[in-house]
């Protein structure tokens, strides 16, 4: 199980990840605002502004004070690494 640090020494499972998007859309502020009616949202911004939305395939909402594009690319780094590491045992 890979983990991605979301900010703040915040960890979320690379395998949960559905969907990475920015808080400035409606759509978006609409889906967190259900979230976070229905008790599903987690905020690890620490107080500061979101500026990215992390949805799992668990309906969970994190949320996230670190650029989307550095989720995106630190998830990207991860998945690269993984088929750095399975061309190797080969």
């Amino acid at each position: 199980m890979k983990f991605i640090n979301i900010g703040f020494g915040n960890m979320v499972s690379a395998g949960r990840i559905v969907a990475i998007a920015s808080p400035d859309s409606e759509p978006i502020k609409r889906l967190v605002r259900d979230a976070k009616e229905g008790g599903r949202v987690i905020d690890v911004s620490c107080g500061r502004r979101t500026r990215a939305v992390i949805i799992t395939d668990s309906d969970h909402v994190i949320l996230s004070a670190i650029q989307t594009e550095t989720v995106t690319n630190r998830l990207a780094s991860d998945d690269e690494s993984v088929t750095d590491d399975e061309s190797d045992e080969e």
